[in-house]
């Protein structure tokens, strides 16, 4: 069986799928860590906009900004700060005992329980919509070009096709139609599972 504080839990899905409350809830419940990606991500890139003296805004749509566009799109130029990004998520996932929402951990690691978490269009755009307080039309319109620029900089970065090969998931959970809380059972029976047959 494996030690609970060890776990390594790769949480995994387009935006409006539900990442964020998942990771919450398992790191509270094993009580282990959780470090949101974008985080990390933010951090990198806001040391890299000050040494550009770049005024950064502190806003909920902070990623539809004009400063993290053109971030994205240096960023597809220049894997260098995605690089700087997955080294810290490596350290992680080898110390155990993490929760990570990573776009790349579940394709790049071979270690961790990993989750793919989907949704239908409607239902995510509604749901980042509700969050960032915007218009759906204007949250459609950020979330696929965000979404795109991503999957592109993943694939000249790490050579894998993001969303494609859905095998390397032990766990699919579709959650248009369930709550939170039935989101979180669905995982954490999978989670159980797998630790008690790992060692």
């Amino acid at each position: 069986m494996a030690k609970r504080e060890k776990l390594v839990v790769l949480i995994n899905g387009l935006a409006g799928t539900g990442k964020s409350v998942l990771c919450e809830r398992i790191a509270k419940h094993f009580k282990i860590k959780y470090y949101p990606t974008s985080g990390i991500l933010r951090s990198i890139m806001e040391k890299e906009l000050k040494k550009q003296k770049v005024p950064i805004k502190k806003n909920t749509g902070f990623w539809e900004s004009t400063e993290a566009k053109k971030f994205m799109q240096e960023r597809l130029n220049d894997s260098k700060f995605d690089k700087k990004v997955e080294e810290k998520l490596f350290k992680l996932v080898k110390k155990g005992g993490v929760v990570l929402d990573s776009w790349t951990m579940p394709w790049l690691s071979k270690k961790g329980y990993k989750i793919w978490l989907t949704a239908s269009d409607e239902i995510r755009f509604n749901r980042v919509a509700g969050r960032d307080e915007k218009s759906i039309e204007e949250t459609k319109k950020n979330v696929l070009e965000k979404e795109k620029k991503t999957i592109e900089i993943y694939k000249k970065a790490y050579g894998f096709a993001w969303g494609k090969n859905l095998k390397i998931f032990n766990l699919i959970i579709n959650t248009d139609k369930l709550n939170k809380q039935e989101v979180f059972e669905k995982a954490l029976k999978g989670i159980n599972i797998f630790l008690k047959t790992t060692k």
